[in-house]
């Protein structure tokens, strides 16, 4: 299996689905897409991870970003107060030239999360930054969680709304938190960790974007694994009416997967690399 090489690859449009496991989407791609599909192996078993491996360089990009990890806040990840912690001292706009945070500009608070929709709406507002720059990115939010199908979601709010907090905060304080500020930031990466390494605990925050009677009668597995294939549908008929637009070459391709137990893991995590979160689509579309 060949590593995504996402950078080093021949694009003029790049469609990333967030967090989209390679089996699934092999599985129903073809009833939306014609193209030639082959498994790759990602930078990165969570978006933070990717980001960090993958853009390392400048790059003449116009990225219209539906995940809040990928902003033009300026904040390295390593100091964003909410979401995956990590070491990472990295961020977007020093490597990419043009950031367009449609997870701010964009988001639904109904369905806690970006449709795709609200994504193609933003790429055609900026139709002179798309022609300005080499390339293009449009980062989709699904099928990671939340569930459209489900209605209103939790799984980004905790993350985008605390990236917001901390953008207003530093703006408002000059970055200064205080004791208590200091102490919260060395406990959180903690308390994180404990988290994700308790099988337990990864399933009750899946269990957060689930019905109870769902999961009392087919289980955790098979009801998110009926609920993300949905997302993933509802992102590829987005994907459909968008790529008569676009002129040039196109790949559809995911930042990383999604497990939904495998080796004990749920969801995706930093540095996890295991093949439900490190294999990943790599649709080079006709």
């Amino acid at each position: 299996m060949d590593d995504q090489r996402l950078l080093e690859s021949e694009w003029d449009y790049c469609l990333v689905l967030d967090a989209c496991r390679y089996d699934v989407f092999d599985e129903v791609y073809d009833d939306y897409l014609d193209g030639t599909l082959e498994k790759r192996w990602s930078t990165g078993s969570s978006t933070p991870e990717w980001a960090y491996r993958t853009f390392t360089g400048d790059h003449d990009i116009a990225y219209f970003s539906g995940n809040p990890f990928i902003n033009d806040l300026e904040i390295p990840l390593n100091e964003l107060k909410w979401g995956a912690s990590c070491d990472y001292e990295w961020t977007a706009s020093a490597h990419i030239s043009d950031v367009f945070d449609v997870w701010k500009t964009g988001w639904d608070d109904d369905l806690g999360t970006v449709p795709p929709e609200n994504l193609a709406e933003a790429f055609h507002n900026r139709s002179e930054a798309v022609e300005r720059a080499d390339r293009t990115i449009l980062h989709y939010m699904q099928p990671h969680a939340p569930y459209i199908s489900r209605g209103k979601g939790q799984k980004l709010e905790q993350i985008q709304k605390g990236i917001r907090r901390q953008e207003e905060a530093e703006a408002a304080t000059d970055g200064g938190g205080g004791a208590l500020s200091a102490l919260g930031d060395t406990i959180r990466p903690e308390v994180e960790s404990r988290l994700e390494g308790s099988e337990l605990a990864q399933k009750a925050g899946l269990w957060l974007e689930l019905d109870p009677t769902d999961l009392v009668r087919n289980g955790t597995r098979e009801t998110a694994l009926e609920l993300y294939e949905e997302n993933l549908r509802i992102a590829l008929e987005a994907v459909v009416d968008l790529i008569p637009e676009l002129d040039g070459r196109v790949v559809v391709t995911a930042d990383h997967g999604e497990a939904f137990g495998e080796e004990g893991v749920w969801e995706h995590h930093i540095e996890t690399h295991i093949p439900p979160l490190m294999e990943v689509p790599w649709l080079e579309v006709e």
